[in-house]
């Protein structure tokens, strides 16, 4: 018997986001904590996962990834949440078998742009593994998912069913705040070329640090306060935007262009190089769209 599911897997945007310099914890390892909020957005991508219980390899379920529209690496999210699964369930419920699968990945969401693509796929399988297996995970099992495929994957594990939610997120990004949504906002979402690499993008970030460069950031209990004001009023910050638009220029041309067609917020998302801008005015959104798409690859999305 084969079945199949089919799932979207939205991406984030982030209001805000503070990288720390690097902390060591008790076993030695190094990481950097951050803070900021994230927020779904209805850009998606879509998988198409089939099971078939009968198929197995060396006596072992698997799980193959298929990908039309763009190169996939052999070890990646999706695989990695696949195992963690697997492992979580054998820890807790030794009589459920997860069975073989296959996915079939159709992706919108760039990679290397900062808004979670690579991690909300990998949430997403979580939540559809969960069906096939008729099982429902704690949060701590999810989290423990989580820890061992990507800090993003947290937040997209706290979505709720619809994969929707906006948070404060701090920590490595397992701490994960619910606020409430914003309904009136509409966001252009321009592409550069260049995709940002996070590996490099931390390293600048850590260049930076050390050759003493500051930059003022809202307090974490303002976060949500500042995401409720106009967005004229919003004070939000992005470690990243000044390190990754030294090197990928078109980030800083398109911020440019967004704010001098009158967006109310113009910011790169996560570690680059998507940038986005707000609007209030779903009108306007599409008349700034109209015109940046004959220079940007550019799309307009609403908040999920």
């Amino acid at each position: 018997m084969i079945a199949e599911i089919c799932a979207k897997a939205y991406a984030k945007i982030n209001f805000g986001l503070e990288v720390f310099p690097k902390s060591q914890d008790i076993y030695g390892c190094k990481f950097h904590n951050i803070q900021g909020i994230f927020q779904t957005i209805s850009l998606y991508d879509e998988l198409i996962v089939r099971w078939n219980p009968d198929f197995q390899e060396n006596s072992k379920s698997v799980c193959k990834i298929t990908c039309d529209n763009m190169e996939f690496p052999e070890n990646n999210t999706l695989t990695s949440a696949y195992q963690a699964f697997c492992e979580v369930l054998e820890m807790t419920r030794a009589s459920v078998k997860v069975p073989s699968i296959t996915v079939q990945l159709k992706k919108n969401i760039p990679a290397g742009g900062g808004l979670g693509g690579g991690s909300s796929d990998a949430a997403t399988l979580v939540r559809v593994l969960e069906k096939i297996c008729g099982v429902s995970l704690s949060l701590e099992q999810l989290d423990l998912i989580a820890s061992k495929v990507g800090c993003d994957v947290f937040f997209f594990l706290h979505c709720d069913q619809e994969g929707r939610a906006c948070a404060l997120v701090s920590g490595r990004g397992e701490k994960i705040e619910k606020i409430r949504p914003r309904n009136d906002l509409f966001l252009l979402l321009l592409f550069p070329k260049q995709a940002s690499s996070t590996k490099i993008a931390y390293e600048l970030v850590d260049e930076a640090f050390l050759e003493g460069e500051k930059i003022t950031y809202p307090d974490y209990s303002e976060l949500e306060s500042i995401y409720n004001r106009p967005i004229t009023d919003w004070t939000f910050k992005n470690t990243f935007t000044s390190v990754i638009a030294k090197s990928l220029k078109e980030v800083g041309q398109a911020i440019e262009a967004l704010r001098k067609n009158g967006c109310c917020f113009a910011e790169m998302s996560g570690s680059g190089s998507t940038v986005y801008g707000v609007f209030t005015s779903k009108q306007q959104a599409d008349a700034v769209c109209s015109l940046l798409a004959e220079t940007w690859n550019c799309k307009l999305v609403s908040i999920f």
